[in-house]
């Protein structure tokens, strides 16, 4: 997708719940399951650990500390959404608005995920959204709630919406309804216990195993978009995202892996009376759905960094196989020896020894070999993302830092 083309991001990822997920047999969504569970050894990518170390050493940071901190599921669960999370801020307009639900599994780690990618000044509420509905434990308070995590862009849009409070007794500025009751209309909190979630007898059920309730979405969409505006949802499901857009007059685009997503969507579209019975292409009331099992060519500069690292001039990577990082590491070593680059001082141990930029990626510095060098930890640090190597050379000089 083009770069800041989404008006408003809703979505519902895996949780990290350590278990899998299967759909109802015969219900609307049968035959679709997720799995839930994650392992650093088979989940996560190599090119993913690169991309991250290299443009985004603030968000591997979080990811190595939860991963030492609770273990190598979590770091493996927050890679994965990393690498998505980055696109979509990317993806976001600067009036643009990102909803990541989530239940207290991982909501503190993605907390801090979402405040490496989108910055913490991006952040603006943690909604619990409350409810009744299946079993509970008597060795522990009942787990009736999810979080979600709303983070907004510098110029977001945002309808406020009110709530109608009732008070035993007059107060303050309260009014009086039909029925005598005492009542006052308020901006909404961020504790919304007013959304029954979506149980399986419930004729809006569409067995998808874990369908959120579409008054939840339809208060999302209604609060930070406008008519008109586009609705993303990158893990869309059973398409609750795409039906409350769709009923709010947004267009939206949902992306699923599962192959019989598009059928769900038609379906409920229908049920909805949002589309037309038999009609196979999908008319709506604002347009057309158009399906795609293959990406869309992208018609911007193609640029891959997000706002910080979008640099004035762009340098065009040398044709060739692109290495990995430790193939970069292991060809550095072999050319140099294990000696660091900033300050000339050799080590018996190459474990002391860093991989980093020459030019900064900041000052449009490539993920490229011959744009890498090994420095110890002293040099990266001093280094940091401001001088090239020979800058870094010359303030080791000026304080003595080199190696005699």
């Amino acid at each position: 997708m083009n770069s800041a083309t989404v008006d408003l991001i809703a979505t519902d990822p895996p949780f990290n719940k350590g278990r899998d997920f299967h759909a109802t047999p015969d219900s609307l969504a049968a035959g679709a399951r997720f799995q839930d569970r994650w392992s650093w050894e088979q989940d996560v990518h190599q090119t993913w650990v690169d991309q991250i170390t290299d443009d985004f050493p603030h968000v591997m940071n979080v990811i190595q500390g939860s991963r030492s901190s609770y273990g190598d599921d979590m770091g493996a669960f927050l890679c994965f959404m990393a690498v998505r999370l980055l696109e979509m801020r990317r993806v976001l307009k600067p009036t643009g608005s990102i909803y990541l639900h989530c239940d207290p599994t991982a909501s503190h780690y993605l907390k801090e995920l979402m405040d490496a990618v989108f910055g913490r000044g991006s952040f603006r509420n943690e909604i619990i959204w409350a409810y009744r509905t299946g079993g509970v434990s008597k060795k522990h308070w009942a787990r009736k709630h999810d979080v979600l995590l709303f983070y907004a862009m510098p110029d977001y849009v945002h309808n406020p919406i009110q709530e109608r409070i009732y008070y035993e007794k007059p107060f303050f500025t309260t009014k009086t309804d039909q029925a005598g009751r005492h009542y006052a209309d308020v901006y909404m909190r961020d504790v919304w216990n007013d959304i029954r979630a979506v149980i399986n007898v419930s004729k809006n059920r569409t067995g998808y195993p874990t369908q959120k309730p579409l008054s939840l979405y339809l208060r999302i969409v209604e609060a930070s978009s406008r008519e008109g505006d586009v609705v993303l949802d990158p893990f869309a499901g059973c398409a609750t995202t795409c039906i409350a857009a769709e009923r709010m007059g947004r267009k939206w685009v949902g992306i699923d892996i599962w192959d019989k997503a598009r059928g769900v969507v038609l379906d409920r579209l229908k049920r909805e009376g949002l589309a037309a019975d038999g009609d196979s292409a999908g008319m709506l009331a604002f347009g057309d759905i158009h399906y795609a099992t293959d990406p869309p060519i992208r018609t911007d500069d193609g640029n891959k960094a997000v706002a910080f690292l979008q640099v004035r001039e762009r340098i065009k990577e040398p044709e060739g196989k692109k290495m990995s990082r430790s193939e970069m590491y292991k060809f550095l070593l072999a050319q140099y020896g294990s000696k660091c680059q900033g300050c000339d001082r050799a080590f018996d141990d190459p474990r002391y020894l860093q991989l980093d930029h020459n030019t900064p990626r900041a000052d449009g510095g490539l993920n490229h070999i011959t744009n890498r060098v090994l420095l110890c930890g002293p040099c990266n640090q001093a280094k940091s993302n401001i001088y090239t190597l020979s800058g870094l050379r010359r303030l080791n000089k000026k304080n003595g830092w080199m190696a005699k």
